[in-house]
C-alpha cells in the first residue's frame, strides 16, 4: 500500500466511506470532504485553491537542493520604497529537490526574499533559513502561501502567518530569506511530515541549496549561514544543526537559533494532548504513519472511528480551525481502549522505536546555537527543551542557552507557548546577526547548573 498522500478526489460519498472504512486510506489519503480535485487537476483544499506551482512533477532529480521551479511571489505585505525597491524586498516562489526520511526524493516548496535593505555587517550578504513554527497540515498552511496571504480566512480555514514578523525583521537587518514549507505543506503529492527530524532538517539544508541555485540573487559562495526557527522550527533547525556535517557538508552554519525545540516527542506528546493545540497530536500521527509502517500497524490497531475522522478532518487544517474544532480534545476518546495514544506508544515498542529516532540531541551541532525555552511552556514542555542544551552541551556544542522567564499565562493554553516567541525574539535575531556578521560567541554551558 502506498505510504504517499494520494492526489485528493472529486467528491464521492462512496469514495469518502471508503476512506474512513480503512484506517491507512484516512492517513495517506486526505479527507475527501474537504481536500478536492477539480476536474483541471487542481487542488482545493478547505476552499481554497492550491496554484499549480505546487503540484510536484514525477520525475525528480539526484542533487539535493536543485531548483525544480521558480515564479515571481507578491508578497501580501508590500510597501514602495524611496529608491524604488519593494519593501521588504522581493520574493521567489520555489520548488526543490529533498530526501525524505526513507532515503527517497522528494519535491519540496519554499520561498526566498531578497532584501531591499543593505547589509551594513561584514563580508558578503548573508542567509538566514527561515523554519516556521506549526502551521497546520493542510496545503493552505504553507508558510510561502501565507507570505501571499498573510491571513486565510474562508470559513472553512483560518491561516496565519504569524512567523512573517520575524520573516521581516530579519530582512531589515539586509541578511536574505529562504523559507522551507518542508516535505508535504504546500507540495500537494503526500501530507506534511509533522515534526519528522529528518524530513525537516533536510528540508531546510537543501532550502540553503536552493536559495544558493537561484540566479539574479545578491549571494555569494561566502554569505554566511544561519538557522532560524521557533516551536516546530525550532526542532526543525535544530535537527538541521545535527544533520549539516553528514547530509550537507557544503552548508557551513554560521549559527542556529532554536527555539522552544520539540526535541523529545514522547514529553511533547503529553503536553500537547488535552491542549488548545491538541490537534498537532493528529498531524504527528498522520505524518508518521506515513512514512513508517510500524506506526501505522500500531495505529490500525488501536484507534476507534472517532479517532479515524478526527485524524483525517486534522489532516487539511490550519492551526487556526484545528484550535476551535479540537482544541482540549483527549486522545483517549481516539483509541479502542480508552487510553491515551501516548499510554499506548509506551506499550508497543514498535512504535517506542520512532519516536525514539525522533529524539533531537544526540548528535553534536554544527557551529554555535542558542537554544530558548519559555520555563512556564507546557505545550512544547521547558523540562525537554532545556534538556535538548543539555544534551548538546555534554557533547562539547557551543550552546547559548536562554530560559524565558515569564508569568504563567494560563496552563495549556497556547498562551505559555506563545508569549515567549515574541518576547524573545528580538534578542534571538540579534544573536543570529552577530554570528552572520563573524563576531564571536562563548557557550554557556558552565551555568546550566544555575538556570530554570
Amino acid at each position: 500500500m502506498s505510504r504517499y498522500r494520494s492526489r485528493p478526489r472529486s467528491t464521492s460519498n462512496r469514495l469518502a466511506a471508503a476512506a474512513l472504512a480503512t484506517v491507512a486510506c484516512v492517513f495517506v489519503g486526505a479527507s475527501t470532504a474537504d481536500a478536492t480535485a477539480t476536474d483541471t487537476g487542481a487542488v482545493v483544499s478547505r476552499g481554497v485553491s492550491i496554484p499549480a506551482f505546487y503540484s510536484p512533477p514525477t520525475q525528480l532529480p539526484a542533487t539535493n537542493g536543485a531548483l525544480l521551479r521558480q515564479e515571481p511571489l507578491p508578497l501580501g505585505l508590500s510597501l514602495p520604497g524611496l529608491d524604488g525597491r519593494p519593501l521588504p524586498g522581493t520574493a521567489t516562489r520555489l520548488m526543490y529537490k529533498s530526501t525524505d526520511s526513507d532515503g527517497r526524493a522528494v519535491a519540496a516548496t519554499g520561498a526566498y526574499i531578497e532584501p531591499s535593505a543593505k547589509w551594513e555587517g561584514d563580508g558578503p550578504r548573508p542567509l538566514v533559513a527561515v523554519a516556521s513554527g506549526t502551521m497546520g497540515q493542510g496545503d493552505q498552511c504553507a508558510p510561502s502561501f501565507a507570505l501571499q496571504h498573510p491571513l486565510t480566512v474562508n470559513g472553512q480555514t483560518l491561516s496565519v502567518g504569524y512567523d512573517n514578523l520575524a520573516i521581516y525583521r530579519l530582512l531589515a537587518t539586509g541578511a536574505a530569506v529562504v523559507v522551507t514549507d518542508y516535505v508535504g505543506l504546500g507540495a500537494t503529492d503526500r501530507l506534511h511530515t509533522y515534526v519528522n527530524r529528518l524530513d525537516e532538517g533536510h528540508a531546510v539544508l537543501d532550502a540553503v541549496r536552493a536559495a544558493r541555485a537561484l540566479p539574479g540573487t545578491s549571494l555569494t559562495s561566502g554569505s554566511r549561514v544561519g538557522l532560524y526557527g521557533y516551536s516546530e522550527g525550532g526542532g526543525a533547525s535544530a535537527s538541521a544543526a545535527e544533520l549539516q556535517p553528514t547530509y550537507a557538508p557544503d552548508v557551513h552554519l554560521a549559527g542556529t537559533y532554536a527555539g522552544a525545540p520539540p526535541a523529545d516527542l514522547t514529553a511533547v506528546m503529553k503536553g500537547i494532548d488535552g491542549s488548545a493545540l491538541a490537534a498537532a497530536l493528529g498531524w504527528a500521527i498522520n505524518g508518521f504513519v506515513q512514512a513508517y509502517p510500524d506506526m501505522r500497524d500500531v495505529a490500525e490497531a488501536n484507534l476507534n472511528d472517532a479517532g479515524r475522522k478526527a485524524l483525517a478532518d486534522a489532516s487539511t487544517m490550519c492551526v487556526g480551525e484545528a484550535v476551535v474544532r479540537y482544541g482540549f480534545a483527549r486522545s483517549s476518546a481516539w483509541t479502542t481502549s480508552g487510553k491515551s495514544v501516548a499510554e499506548i506508544i509506551a506499550g508497543e515498542p514498535r512504535a517506542r522505536a520512532v519516536l525514539d529516532e525522533q529524539r533531537i540531541g544526540t548528535l553534536k551541532p554544527a557551529g554555535p546555537v542558542r537554544v530558548s525555552t519559555g520555563v512556564q511552556d507546557d505545550i512544547v514542555p521547558h523540562a525537554q527543551a532545556r534538556q535538548l542544551a543539555v544534551d548538546w552541551c555534554r557533547k562539547g556544542g557551543s550552546v547559548t542557552y536562554a530560559a524565558v522567564d515569564l508569568p504563567n499565562l494560563g496552563d495549556r493554553l497556547l498562551t505559555n507557548h506563545l508569549a515567549p516567541l515574541i518576547t524573545d525574539q528580538g534578542a534571538a535575531i540579534s544573536w543570529l546577526t552577530d554570528r552572520l556578521e563573524g563576531k564571536p560567541t562563548a557557550s554557556n554551558c558552565w551555568t546550566m547548573p544555575f538556570q530554570r
